[in-house]
């Protein structure tokens, strides 16, 4: 009987939509894919160029769509990566074999490379212009360079309260409902999409699972997906974990100031987080300054102008990123093309603290002569706060990894 080897990494290597050919697909020497929030995703193919037989190759020209599938025979392969091909670098050296690197990036280039100047909202009769949702914003802006989006149901519910408090802040003031319409001015598609995903508290992620390939982007909130995707233990499926816990460029709270001509009125809102609490505070004070009891390294003022209108968007947009950077950290482990941007990890095996749930923020495969690995970047969640931490797998070490020696 014959038994299959459980770790025996597959590569499938896909261009316009076909498998590459099998000399092209033996001239592989590397493969790398980074995946992650915002940005585009990136894939490096390195090729063993000999006699030069890759230079003009019809396969390898500019916006030739590419898919990378991995996984481990003989299972079926998942595709990690989605894209087109957006340049290549020849090397030619004095010694050695030439060498062609491939590379592609999915569609949210497009996204980078626009930059229009225009406004959404919907002039309306005797009653001035209505500002137009972030839920149909957003979606513009990805289907105007053929990417699907996708907003989960949390994520919209957000954005749809959120903007419910701008209507109602703005609904007897036209000149306040004109500033909270979104503008988009000297930004790229991109930033602007950003900016957008940052006050509605989503992150950007390119589906490169879903169908059809590379062109499914979601604007998911994290809150709404808790559960963990994958479990690693130190010392046996973890390869190495490396946590940053800091407060270094951490504030206690974000405040904003507030003018309602209406009633000409001064406010200050002040939005902090409680770590001991596990909980959001919010305090709103008249007049221009630190809230009560405040310190002034602790509270981090907002020069930007805002209003009643969209005071919660733009305090949310500003503190949830610092909150979130507090403990973050970078591991590896064998290849898992499980692991994916967005996705939940469950670490185990490395104490109270840095041990539980993990948000990926980055993932990296990486295929060559030393077999197949994934990297990721990661962080805690102020949501994960509301799951105990034995639940999470968050537990002491019982006895430490290291034993003394008797007096030592």
């Amino acid at each position: 009987m014959t038994i299959a080897p459980g770790y025996a990494p597959e590569l499938r290597l896909l261009l316009a939509g076909r498998p590459v050919p099998a000399a092209l697909r033996g001239s592989v020497t590397s493969v790398s894919a980074t995946c992650g929030f915002g940005d585009a995703d990136r894939l490096e193919v390195a090729l063993a160029n000999e006699a030069l037989r890759w230079l003009d190759h019809d396969l390898l020209r500019l916006d030739t769509p590419v898919e990378l599938w991995l996984g481990y025979a003989p299972a079926e392969p998942a595709r990690v990566f989605a894209g087109e091909v957006v340049g290549n670098q020849a090397a030619f050296p004095g010694t050695g074999m030439p060498t062609l690197t491939v590379v592609a990036q999915d569609r949210r280039t497009r996204l980078a490379a626009a930059s229009p100047s225009r406004w959404f909202g919907v002039p309306i009769p005797h009653f001035g212009v209505m500002p137009l949702p972030d839920v149909a914003v957003a979606p513009v802006l990805a289907l105007e360079h053929g990417l699907l989006p996708v907003i989960d149901p949390l994520g919209a519910l957000l954005a749809a309260a959120l903007g419910a408090v701008e209507a109602m802040a703005s609904v007897d003031d036209p000149t306040l409902r004109q500033r909270v319409v979104r503008k988009q001015a000297g930004a790229t598609s991109l930033d602007f999409l950003k900016q957008i995903a940052a006050e509605n508290a989503w992150e950007i992620v390119i589906d490169h699972a879903a169908d059809p390939a590379g062109l499914v982007l979601s604007l998911m909130s994290p809150a709404a997906h808790l559960a963990p995707d994958v479990t690693l233990r130190y010392g046996h499926s973890l390869i190495d974990f490396t946590p940053r816990l800091s407060t270094v460029g951490q504030v206690a709270s974000i405040s904003a100031r507030v003018w309602q001509p209406s009633i000409r009125l001064k406010l200050t809102i002040s939005v902090g987080y409680d770590w001991d609490r596990q909980a959001l505070d919010i305090s709103v004070t008249p007049g221009f300054g630190l809230p009560v009891g405040g310190k002034a390294k602790q509270v981090l003022l907002l020069d930007e102008p805002i209003s009643p209108a969209n005071a919660a968007r733009v305090v949310l947009g500003k503190l949830l990123p610092k909150l979130n950077r507090r403990l973050t950290a970078s591991g590896t482990c064998v290849g898992d093309a499980r692991i994916r941007a967005g996705h939940v990890l469950r670490v185990e095996g490395v104490g109270e603290t840095y041990g539980g749930l993990w948000r990926v923020t980055s993932v990296t495969q990486t295929i060559d002569a030393g077999g197949w690995r994934t990297s990721f970047e990661a962080r805690k969640e102020i949501w994960f706060g509301s799951i105990p931490g034995p639940s999470q797998g968050a537990v002491r070490v019982q006895g430490g990894l290291l034993s003394l020696p008797a007096g030592g």
